[in-house]
């Protein structure tokens, strides 16, 4: 055998062992893989068994914030009326306040209206 043939043939053999290398990392990705897909029918089924309830509960949440918008526009509604009908009460009692306090003042100083101050 020529130096020739032993380079060949430490060529094929190099050759062969990466095959072989690439043939065992083939053969561990597709046992990774394969774990990897029933791990992910598991979790499929899981996803499956929780989108009925909570669908359910944020059908429940959703229902439960519109009756509080709803609500909260019916106390917008009652306060804009309290204020609407208690604005001119008070400005009604200012004026009764100052009309006292001024009757006050002329009853403890003793003087009346055309009296000068």
């Amino acid at each position: 055998m020529t130096t020739n043939d032993w380079m060949n043939l430490g060529i094929g053999i190099g050759v062969l062992l990466v095959g072989i290398g690439v043939l065992v990392a083939g053969i561990a990705l597709a046992r990774t893989l394969g774990r990897l897909n029933r791990t992910l029918a598991i979790v499929d089924k899981q996803i499956d068994a929780l989108s009925g309830p909570v669908g359910k509960t944020l059908d429940h949440v959703g229902g439960v914030a519109d009756t509080a918008d709803q609500t909260l526009a019916r106390l917008r509604g009652v306060v804009d009326a309290l204020e609407g009908s208690l604005t001119p009460a008070i400005q009604n009692l200012g004026a009764v306040i100052v009309g006292v306090s001024a009757g006050l003042r002329r009853l403890v100083t003793g003087r009346t209206s055309t009296d000068e101050s």
